[in-house]
């Protein structure tokens, strides 16, 4: 990928995506050639002073280990990174910056090398994002001058690391929730400052979330927007009587009801005479109420209620369904109840039978099948333990676990020179997890008669690619005992010369996800997926 790439298809306006013809500059603006570490200035000058700066470098950008105790990964934060080196360019006041913090003996030549540079010379070629990848497989291969290409090292493993792991957090709580649940992003209030925000909206959307509550992140990537309301909503009001604005007009626009508040109190009445509901419940919270009939008058085609500031049972479900009837016989159609607090899988299940009841003796259609979402400091550990306890949970709203990665702090990505003037480098160690694999390299995944992925496998540039439906010896670079014959039935390049937009990434992770076999994909003890050469 040319790191001023043509205009194409892939780069066109775009509605679902809002990605303009031109690449504009990273998303953050905190992104500048300053975000990066001292030591890379410092190497830089070394570089410039030795004669080396312009030296032909090749650095492969890859993790060690997948994350959460997984055995995949979802790479995720190209866009960003072409973003960052398609504008790539030091202004005087950034060059003055650096002139301050290094040695006064620095020469002033390399200042003006500084202020002269940008990375029309340098080529980067990566997997294509949101796609499903794994350790030790280049997941980006950076071309350029040594001194240039070390300066993008820092804030490209900053914007691959959360970017990849947030996607990965999100695919694996798509898998645990499964395909047929909504889960809505909430973590804006509890994720790490502003761009961690952002951030874990745009990657969450690309690991298969379906909405976010966060409405920066849907202005700047069209990320669908979901959210009601909160206890301080419900709690604000003392009573019915405060509510002072009472009529609403039918969904079809020929009929006004003028105390819409009245209508609420008959279908309370009506419920209470219900069997089920027999000694469950007297009065309810009339506060609670309020709250209800306020929100229903102020979005009547998207009524979705919190229903546990009181009770659930008692008042929060019987003042919601009065509230649904009535929205009912103006033509509207109640979104649902969220529950944020007490026991999901229980409250769930008596909720959606409240509801079928409802439909039944009252004979309104689908009412048993109105919506159920739960939150509450949700996790992939909690989603699986609803899971086997059975609910009736339609849509999960998961923030601080998610966009925090709770679970696991960092993905762990480096960045190593493993090529320089056409000769392969290498860095060793006695932690083999920390031994580099050298020379410019091709990677392929190979997959079997049933479709999934068999493994990865790389090559040197030169050598010639695996075929389809021919016998390959694929050994693992660390382990000689390590060796297997694979014949593929399909052959997968993994670094292509493409920039696809938001929704084809997500499309490419969710579609991923499912080729993969179920053992490599399962929470606990997943069989290990393979890296070769």
């Amino acid at each position: 990928m040319d790191v001023k790439p043509k205009v194409n298809g892939d780069l066109k306006d775009d509605e679902d995506n809002r990605r303009p013809a031109a690449i504009d500059g990273p998303t953050n603006p905190m992104v500048t050639p300053l975000l990066t570490d001292l030591y890379q200035f410092t190497m830089a000058y070394a570089y410039w002073k030795a004669g080396k700066h312009n030296e032909r470098a090749v650095f492969d950008l890859y993790f060690r280990r997948n994350p959460f105790g997984g055995e995949y990964t979802v790479f995720a934060g190209l866009e960003e990174c072409i973003r960052f080196i398609a504008n790539f360019k030091f202004s005087k006041e950034e060059i003055a910056f650096v002139r301050e913090s290094l040695s006064p003996t620095c020469e002033d030549g390399f200042f003006d090398y500084l202020e002269g540079i940008d990375c029309s010379d340098v080529e980067v070629y990566a997997i294509t994002e949101g796609s499903v990848v794994f350790p030790k497989v280049p997941l980006m291969r950076v071309e350029g001058p040594v001194a240039v290409v070390q300066l993008l090292e820092t804030p490209y493993v900053n914007l691959i690391n959360y970017a990849s792991l947030v996607t990965t957090n999100a695919a694996r709580h798509r898998f645990v929730a499964g395909k047929s649940k909504v889960l809505l992003e909430f973590g804006l209030r509890r994720a790490q400052g502003p761009d961690g925000g952002i951030g874990a909206s745009k990657y969450c959307y690309m690991g298969g979330f379906d909405a976010t509550s966060n409405c920066a992140a849907g202005r700047l990537f069209g990320i669908p927007l979901r959210g009601t309301h909160s206890h301080a909503f419900v709690s604000s009001f003392m009573g019915t009587d405060e509510i002072i604005q009472k009529s609403l007009r039918s969904h079809d626009g020929s009929s006004v009801c003028q105390d819409f508040v009245s209508v609420v109190h008959t279908w309370l009445s009506k419920l209470k005479r219900l069997s089920i509901l027999k000694g469950v419940f007297g009065e309810t919270n009339q506060s609670e109420l309020a709250a209800f009939i306020s929100y229903a008058l102020a979005f009547p085609d998207n009524f979705l209620a919190l229903v546990d500031t009181y009770d659930v049972m008692r008042s929060g479900i019987p003042n919601f369904c009065a509230v649904a009837l009535a929205l009912n016989d103006m033509g509207y159609k109640a979104r649902g109840i969220r529950l944020d607090s007490g026991d999901l899988a229980y409250l769930s299940c008596e909720t959606r039978k409240f509801f079928q009841t409802v439909e039944k003796e009252f004979g309104v259609p689908d009412f048993g099948k109105t919506g159920i979402t739960a939150s509450n400091d949700l996790n992939e550990e909690t989603l699986d333990a609803l899971n086997k306890q059975g609910h009736e949970v339609d849509a999960f709203g998961i923030g601080t676990n998610l966009v925090t990665c709770y679970a696991q702090a960092a993905l762990g990505c480096v960045f190593k020179l493993v090529e320089i003037n056409n000769q392969p480098r290498i860095k060793l160690s006695e932690d083999v997890s920390k031994v580099s694999i050298p020379c410019k390299k091709r990677s392929f995944r190979l997959y079997g008669k049933e479709g999934y992925p068999l493994l990865d496998i790389m090559s040197g540039e030169n050598e010639r690619p695996p075929k389809v439906g021919e016998r390959i010896l694929c050994r693992h670079p660390f382990n000689e005992s390590k060796r297997a014959y694979v014949v593929p039935q399909r052959v997968e390049e993994l670094m292509k010369e493409e920039l696809p937009t938001l929704k084809q990434n997500r499309e490419r992770c969710i579609s991923q996800l499912e080729q993969m076999r179920p053992d490599h994909m399962r929470r606990l003890n997943p069989t290990p997926y393979k890296y070769m050469e």
